[in-house]
Formats: structure tokens, C-alpha cells, sequence
């Protein structure tokens, strides 16, 4: 296997909502498949990879969440249970298997709405400082954002100009508490919907159905999560001041074979305020499974014999 950090490729595929642009570094490490929030883009796992890509093969996917590269079609659905349905189309597109499927923020309920499913491509789950059960739109941010979504697309571009100012990204209302470090990232996300109105469109037709029904379908969701039997991670920002770090303990304990980890200094948006430590904490995951599946896979001879874990 390469050791050596591998540089992304930008790719794209056509999905039955549209296209989707896609980064993969290639290799034949363990597949980790990362999934961002509303109003960002693939970049927000930049810090990760980077170094998760000398012994992982890292995909991430450009979602239609507001800061995407292409307009969905016009007649495509755009809610989060039907962004969750084409992260499936993804995986199965690419013949993605066993996957270690990876959300922060809202990508974290997309994440969540796959594992409820029962998505057999999925062969662990990575949930990191995510919206859960009633936290639906998550905290300030999510509300402030979500109310926006009333306005036109033309009004809500309009709306959203204040985010080239860096005082205005700073403030609880926006991007304030949801990195410490990332507001250059944060500024980058805000290009696609400032300067293409089918972006808007979308944009505004997502956020018009996160309402009480995609909640209701969150918590629905989290039922389900002991239904789960592969391993889980839960990472979660303890300073976090839009998702609760104590959704974090409560999703942990609903995992049958569930983990938490607690990151310091840092808020939401782990990806950029610590992308070092939740690299190692996701490698760590990753080769502990790894070993734990080896040392339970039967030999030929075992096939069969009480006890013995296929």
C-alpha cells in the first residue's frame, strides 16, 4: 500500500437529481466515504484527508445542500431524506462497499437517515458533532438559516450577501459558532450561491422542507439506531454550542457497538478547528474494527461451529 498522502481528484456523476462533483484520492486503503452540512461543500474535510489519504481511500461528495457546483434538476427532490437517498445512489454507483460512512453537522442526519435504512454498502458509521433528535434546524445557526428559506431565491441572494463580510460570518447567526478557525472555508462556501442563481433555487427549495416533518423524521431515525449492529463512532465538539454535547452521549448509548470521543477546542465544525485529532481518532476506529473483524472472521474449517462470527 502507498504511504504517501494522496492528492484528491475532482470528479463528477450523474445522479438521477443531477451532478454531482465528487473528490477521491484513490487507493486501496478502507474506504471513507465523508459527507458535509447545509451551505458547505467538500472542502470541509480538506484537513482530514489530507491526512487520512497515506492509508485510506477518502471520497467526499459535493451534496446538493446550497454550495454545490451544478443546479439539481428542476423536477429532483431536495430534502434531506432525499439527499440521503442519493448518498445511497453514490455508493452504489461507485460500488462503494463497506464503507466507513463519515458526517459532520447536518451530514451527520444524512448519515443517520442511511444507517436507519439499513444500507448494507455501510460497514460503520462516523457521527461528529451532528444535528439529532429534536436539535432540528440545529440551535441559532440553524433556525436563522432555515427562516431564509422563506424569502425567494432572488431575496435570499440578496440576503446572503452580508456573508462576504467576515464580521457578519463571525456573528452566532451564521458561521460564529460553528468554527473557531474555519472562516476562510466558510467564506469559499458562500461563493456558489452568491454568484448562480440555480444554486439559489435549490438552495431555497431545501431549506423550505426542513420543517417539523424532516424533525419528526430525525427522531424516527434515531429510533432505529439500535437497530444498527456495526461498529459506530460518535465524536463530538465538548465545547459545542449548537449541537449538544449530551446528543452525543445519548447517540453513543443508542449504538449497540457504539463509542464516544469528546474533542476540545473546538466547535461544530470539527473538520476545521481539529482536523489532526479527528484523523487520528478516525484512523484509530478504523484499524481497531479492522482487527476486531480479523480476529471474529472463521477459517473455512470453523464455517459453521457454534459461536463462530461470519
Amino acid at each position: 500500500m502507498d504511504t504517501g498522502t494522496r492528492t484528491a481528484d475532482t470528479r463528477e456523476i450523474e445522479l438521477s437529481a443531477g451532478t454531482i462533483a465528487y473528490d477521491d484520492t484513490g487507493g486501496d486503503g478502507p474506504v471513507l466515504v465523508l459527507l458535509h452540512g447545509l451551505m458547505m461543500d467538500a472542502s470541509l474535510w480538506d484537513g482530514p484527508v489530507a491526512d487520512l489519504s497515506a492509508d485510506h481511500r477518502c471520497v467526499v461528495p459535493t451534496l446538493p445542500l446550497g454550495a454545490h457546483r451544478h443546479p439539481m434538476r428542476a423536477d429532483a427532490e431536495l430534502s434531506l431524506p432525499a439527499v440521503a437517498r442519493l448518498v445511497a445512489e453514490f455508493l452504489d454507483r461507485l460500488d462503494l462497499r463497506d464503507v466507513t460512512l463519515v458526517g459532520n453537522d447536518t451530514g451527520g442526519a444524512l448519515v443517520q437517515f442511511v444507517m436507519a435504512d439499513g444500507e448494507d454498502r455501510v460497514g460503520r458509521a462516523v457521527l461528529v458533532s451532528c444535528d439529532a433528535f429534536d436539535n432540528f434546524p440545529p440551535g441559532l445557526t440553524g433556525r436563522v438559516l432555515v427562516a431564509t428559506g422563506r424569502l425567494s431565491p432572488r431575496l435570499f441572494g440578496l440576503f446572503m450577501q452580508q456573508m462576504r463580510v467576515r464580521f457578519v460570518r463571525r456573528l452566532p447567526i451564521a458561521f460564529g459558532w460553528l468554527t473557531k478557525r474555519g472562516d476562510a472555508a466558510c467564506a469559499r462556501w458562500m461563493r456558489p450561491v452568491l454568484g448562480e442563481p440555480g444554486i439559489r433555487r435549490d438552495a431555497v427549495r431545501l431549506l423550505r422542507t426542513a420543517d417539523r416533518a424532516t424533525r419528526r423524521l430525525l427522531e424516527a431515525a434515531a429510533e432505529r439506531l439500535p437497530l444498527f449492529d456495526r461498529p459506530a463512532l460518535v465524536v463530538w465538539a465538548s465545547e459545542d454550542r449548537v449541537m449538544p454535547p449530551e446528543h452525543g452521549r445519548r447517540l453513543a448509548a443508542l449504538l449497540p457497538q457504539g463509542r464516544l470521543v469528546e474533542v476540545d477546542d473546538g466547535y461544530t465544525l470539527l473538520p476545521l478547528d481539529r482536523p489532526a485529532e479527528l484523523a487520528r481518532v478516525i484512523r484509530e476506529f478504523v484499524r481497531s474494527t479492522d482487527a476486531s473483524r480479523t480476529r471474529t472472521t472463521p477459517t473455512e474449517g470453523d464455517q459453521g461451529r457454534p459461536g463462530a462470527t461470519v
